[in-house]
């Protein structure tokens, strides 16, 4: 049973990053570490609205975490080995 949960929860935040936004985000966020929202919508040419409901999103389901740094918003990666294995498969294409 075990294994189901894990595949399960892995397809899941494939799901979530699987956007074209999403995972631009991602490639700057696995350049970075830590990095505040205005900044990778200035980065990537994004509205910061846009921007941060991506964020958002990715958040809720595990593959960011959000930190506040005053009044701004900033996202880093989680410590998981998933997170090393997803960035060898995209970023290596951008």
């Amino acid at each position: 049973m075990r294994i189901k949960k894990d595949i399960h929860d892995i397809a899941g935040l494939l799901r979530t990053a699987g956007d074209t936004g999403r995972l631009k985000i991602l490639c700057v966020i696995f350049d970075t570490k830590n990095i505040c929202v205005s900044d990778i919508a200035e980065k990537l040419n994004m509205s910061v609205a846009i921007t941060s409901h991506h964020l958002k999103v990715m958040a809720r389901t595990g593959l960011l975490v959000a930190r506040r740094s005053g009044k701004r918003m900033c996202y880093e990666l989680p410590k998981a080995p998933f997170v090393g294995d997803l960035k060898r498969l995209i970023c290596k294409y951008k």
